[in-house]
């Protein structure tokens, strides 16, 4: 637990973010999760821009439900660019595609990536009124379902720490199950 408060608006993301880099396929590896239902592991997702510029993303990972049924949940999402100026700062609006998945609209932000290796991402679901984040969530993505090389580790660490976070991930299992 950090002595410091981070307002969620203050966090920096990607100067330059280019959705056109960003898209492709990405596999969770670490994973800091919100309250309530969340995807636990097998985590992916595949970022394509459509021929309006419109960044979608289809998602899978398997879940929880009922305290017993495990299942593959498939996800959609649709991003907005509310400030052109920062793109890396999203607006993600979801839906589960089965009746007993969620849906809601999320701030989505890339807040690190080199487009090849790794991508740090958060998305803040509850805003307090001093601007923190009452209930967010956030994801270590990399284009390699089997990891990280170390030097890229050390950087994704650093970045964890700059935002408040480091030992707050626990791993993501990718075993191909979904």
């Amino acid at each position: 637990v950090s002595i410091y408060t981070f307002t969620f608006l203050t966090f920096l993301v990607l100067f330059c973010f280019s959705l056109w880099q960003y898209a492709g396929k990405w596999y969770a590896l670490q994973k800091k999760d919100p309250e309530g239902l969340f995807l636990q592991d097998n985590i992916s997702a595949e970022y394509t821009i459509d021929d309006d510029g419109t960044m979608t993303a289809s998602s899978k990972g398997r879940v929880t439900l009922f305290g017993f049924w495990v299942v593959c949940a498939d996800m959609a999402a649709q991003y907005s660019v509310p400030n052109p100026t920062t793109p890396g700062k999203m607006f993600m609006n979801y839906q589960g595609l089965a009746s007993y998945l969620s849906s809601g609209g999320d701030n989505y932000w890339v807040i690190d990536t080199d487009y090849d290796n790794y991508a740090i991402t958060y998305a803040c679901r509850t805003l307090k009124e001093d601007g923190s984040c009452e209930d967010g969530y956030s994801l270590i993505f990399s284009r390699n379902p089997r990891g990280l090389p170390p030097a890229i580790q050390r950087i994704v660490r650093g970045k964890q720490e700059e935002i408040c976070m480091a030992g707050q991930f626990e791993p993501v299992l990718q075993s191909g199950a979904c």
